[in-house]
């Protein structure tokens, strides 16, 4: 027999028996005794900041639910985390699902970008696998008919109207300062679609729109952006970007000592603890509306310190992440097995609230949690505080906010 022939008759026997072991469910189970959790972030390109922090909360959370004993409806078995890479392209998406599909996973969780999650959501319905969107704001992402995506967070829309609520609650008992604003977007799905709902509701408020500004992905300057925002004289910018545009953005703004009553945005990707660390004068008294914890909860400031401990920043990819590995552990719990169509069952009639988010009780409705809610926040020098709803809230809002030195 010749070596190429050897060689031929190993790959037909190994593809046999991997046909086999595919074949014989308990088989292939009992050969990888753990379920499989596939991890879809951006860690390479413009998005990478974020998506390792998604992918952070994830493996924190994986690992407390190994330590914690597993799922026990099922005898203990652990869950694995199958890592992932978009590289901040949706196309890299798809391939990543693809991919991770060939290794077993049971589940993905990701992606951290509307645009990324909308191809891979689609992609991974081919195969009936949950898909738990940690991060991703769009509602097209839960509003196309797939049962396989479930998201906790509330989408864009929500945001929105509650921002608005938040805004105009804050505006008129601050004698209603703040009459035009000047929106600044990214050009994907988040950023446009932000900016069109923002646009369309802030009359309802008595704040008109003096213009909407788009910028592209990667942007590096917005000297020029800074200088006709100064020129139109707006009380308010309000920002929809991801992290490296939003800081820059707000950077160049407070250097070119734009006077405003306040620098607002909803869901903005750069606001966090990185920014208060980095840039403590120019996030001062910046206001967002955005995914938080809720700062009266005990494991919120447990797990805040675990983070930190490892010298990361306890931002809203973290617990967002952490947050989708624990529904999906509770839905194995009472599925009872890794089964695709049980587990999206389990999911579907969830009611977990073992989180320490300003939710309610889980309760997915065509694959959305309508418990999610999201807060008014506000930075200060040191620490960002929750200023909206009252329930939540750690401080009283300053506003406007006082004129640049």
């Amino acid at each position: 027999m010749t070596t190429d022939a050897k060689l031929t008759r190993r790959l037909i026997l190994q593809a046999g028996a991997a046909s086999a072991a595919l074949g014989s469910p308990g088989l292939l189970w009992a050969q990888s005794n753990s379920i499989k959790i596939g991890l879809i972030h951006p860690v390479s390109g413009g998005l990478a900041y974020s998506g390792g922090q998604g992918r952070l909360g994830c493996q924190m959370a994986i690992d407390a639910v190994n330590a914690a004993g597993g799922i026990k409806s099922m005898g203990g078995v652990k869950l694995e985390a199958a890592l992932g890479d978009s590289q901040s392209r949706p196309e890299i998406g798809v391939a990543e699902v693809e991919r991770l599909h060939q290794a077993g996973v049971s589940a993905y969780i990701g992606c951290f970008a509307s645009a990324i999650a909308l191809a891979a959501t689609q992609a991974a319905a081919k195969y009936n696998t949950p898909f738990l969107i940690d991060v991703g704001v769009s509602d097209l992402i839960v509003s196309r008919g797939l049962k396989n995506v479930f998201r906790l967070a509330p989408g864009f829309g929500k945001c929105a109207d509650d921002a608005i609520i938040a805004l105009g609650e804050v505006n008129k008992a601050a004698g209603s300062v703040v009459k035009t604003a000047v929106l600044v977007h990214e050009e994907s799905e988040f950023g446009t679609g932000t900016a069109k709902l923002l646009a369309g509701k802030l009359p309802s408020i008595n704040v008109q729109v003096a213009e909407v500004i788009k910028h592209a992905n990667p942007t590096r300057d917005f000297s020029n952006v800074a200088l006709r925002i100064k020129g139109i004289k707006p009380d308010l910018v309000i920002m929809s970007n991801y992290q490296n545009e939003y800081v820059l953005l707000a950077r160049t703004l407070h250097q070119q000592k734009v006077e405003l009553a306040g620098m607002f945005s909803v869901l903005g990707g750069g606001f966090n603890y990185k920014l208060v660390k980095e840039q403590p004068q120019v996030a001062q008294y910046m206001m967002d509306f955005n995914h938080w914890f809720n700062p009266r909860d005990p494991k919120a400031i447990e797990l805040k310190k675990k983070v930190e401990a490892t010298g990361n920043l306890f931002t809203f990819e973290v617990y967002c992440g952490w947050n989708s590995v624990m529904v999906y552990a509770d839905a194995l719990e009472r599925a009872k097995s890794a089964d695709k169509d049980k587990a999206i069952a389990a999911l579907e009639s969830s009611r977990w609230s073992n989180h320490f988010m300003p939710y309610g009780e889980t309760k997915f409705v065509n694959g959305q949690n309508e418990g999610g809610r999201a807060a008014l926040l506000q930075a200060t020098a040191t620490d960002i505080d929750v200023v909206w709803p009252n329930q939540f809230a750690s401080a009283k809002p300053i506003f406007p906010r006082p004129k640049l030195g």
